[in-house]
């Protein structure tokens, strides 16, 4: 399995160009998969830059519906006609971050190779997607700021149309885009859904905050990171989680976790 970092925040091969968004790159021997488009078509010119030839994808996924997740995928369509879009049916609805509005370019809609889903559903025995996570075990503070069009106003989102990539191939990939749900929920879902826990999870964590945390919200993600421990994956984190959660995390998890940046490929075998 080969899983590379296209989009992120942070820049780490030079010859990529970073920005507020997340694209990941998975391939297997049966397929090549996108999961998210980062916010614009410089995911596809990072890919180019990488030798990662995108008109070969099959299956792109869209983990949720706002702009910096599905920015690049109107250009991606023109490059590549054929791969098959799996993305929930409600990640068409209209969210916002304050006033401002982040929720993905209408003309999205009209691609003729989306599949639109209501629920988990599973490609083959290697690819599958789950969504409906319900738990809110330290659900992310900063999700308190993003809301969603409901009956003509504004209301709290629950990220219904957040879902999840698992790739099994050999080793066990758990791909989400945000967490917005929460990590730990995220897992929780995956453990009853497919049992145990996956070898490797790439995702951000929603935990970013311009500010300084408040003693709570410390003391939350320092728990956070204490329950991903027990699980012996590990996490590749980055684009929302922010350098601040990320300094918390690392005392206790340590080699467990690492940062992700533009270009980077994900080290493909358990942590010992």
């Amino acid at each position: 399995m080969k899983i590379v970092i296209l989009m992120e925040d942070t820049c780490g091969e030079p010859c990529c160009e970073a920005e507020h968004g997340l694209s990941v790159y998975v391939e297997t021997k049966r397929h090549k998969i996108l999961m998210d488009t980062g916010a614009s078509e410089k995911t596809l010119e990072n890919a180019e830059k990488l030798g990662i030839d995108l008109k070969q994808v099959d299956i792109v996924v869209l983990s949720h519906g706002h702009y910096d997740h599905s920015g690049g995928m109107l250009a991606f369509c023109k490059l590549n006609k054929d791969a098959i879009i799996y993305m929930q049916r409600t990640a068409f609805g209209d969210y916002y971050h304050g006033e401002r509005y982040i929720g993905m370019d209408k003309r999205i809609a009209g691609l003729p190779n989306i599949r639109m889903l209501a629920g988990d559903f599973s490609v083959d025995e290697e690819i599958s997607l789950f969504t409906g996570i319900t738990g809110r075990r330290h659900w992310p503070e900063s999700n308190r700021s993003l809301t969603m069009e409901k009956g003509g106003r504004r209301v709290q989102d629950e990220f219904v149309h957040e879902q999840c990539l698992v790739v099994q191939e050999g080793q066990k990939l758990l791909v989400s885009g945000c967490a917005h749900n929460g990590i730990l929920n995220i897992l929780d879902s995956y453990r009853e859904k497919y049992g145990g826990c996956p070898d490797i999870v790439v995702s951000g964590f929603h935990m970013g905050k311009k500010g300084d945390y408040t003693e709570q919200e410390a003391r939350v993600i320092r728990q956070t990171a204490e329950e991903l421990k027990k699980t012996k994956a590990v996490f590749y984190t980055g684009h929302c989680t922010g350098e601040k959660a990320i300094a918390l995390m690392q005392p206790a998890l340590g080699g467990q976790l690492t940062s992700i940046h533009c270009g980077m490929e994900v080290i493909t075998k358990p942590f010992v």
